[in-house]
């Protein structure tokens, strides 16, 4: 009985938890928020189609510092380099894409929703540094930073809702 109710209180704690994770939402009443220079590309994004496979790559090609607003490929349709952690399921979308680094450093991978990324060296997949939300007020949604040494690396992007991504590859100072 005692378990029970220890059970049941849990619960309720967590539902009480969850409930007022949702209504803390921040209210932005100043408008959009003031990026800082790292992520001041984010309002200048240009188009950029997403690669479906490792052959058609070069298309895409992404300069740290420019945002783009991707064009991504329905996941049916795609072959990654490396299958994701997490590939979504047949109604969603993702795409490839390659970035060269010149300066060794930390580097963030913004976007404008939840979508998974990975970012490859070859063929494996490097273990992000941080992770965190945009800036308050923004339209970026998550960003993940990677430490990167100079050379060439492909951006996997998976399980994404829409066939349109805002996405930046930046260095963070």
């Amino acid at each position: 009985m005692r378990r029970t109710l220890a059970i049941m209180g849990a619960l309720v704690l967590a539902s009480a938890n969850g409930a007022s994770a949702q209504m803390a939402a921040p209210v932005c009443t100043q408008g959009k928020a003031v990026l800082p220079p790292e992520l001041a590309a984010w309002s200048s994004a240009i188009p950029k189609k997403a690669a479906r496979d490792a052959k058609t790559i070069a298309a895409a090609e992404l300069t740290p510092g420019q945002a783009v607003t991707a064009a991504l490929v329905q996941t049916v349709d795609l072959h990654y380099v490396v299958r994701p952690e997490k590939p979504a399921g047949s109604v969603s979308y993702g795409g490839l894409f390659r970035f060269g680094v010149k300066e060794a450093g930390t580097y963030r991978v913004a976007l404008g929703s939840g979508a998974w990324i990975d970012v490859l060296m070859g063929k494996t997949a490097l273990v992000s540094i941080a992770h965190g939300h945009g800036p308050e007020c923004s339209d970026i949604r998550k960003m993940v930073d990677f430490s990167l040494k100079p050379g060439r690396y492909v951006l996997q992007i998976a399980a994404n809702g829409s066939d349109s991504l805002p996405l930046l590859v930046t260095r963070v100072p």
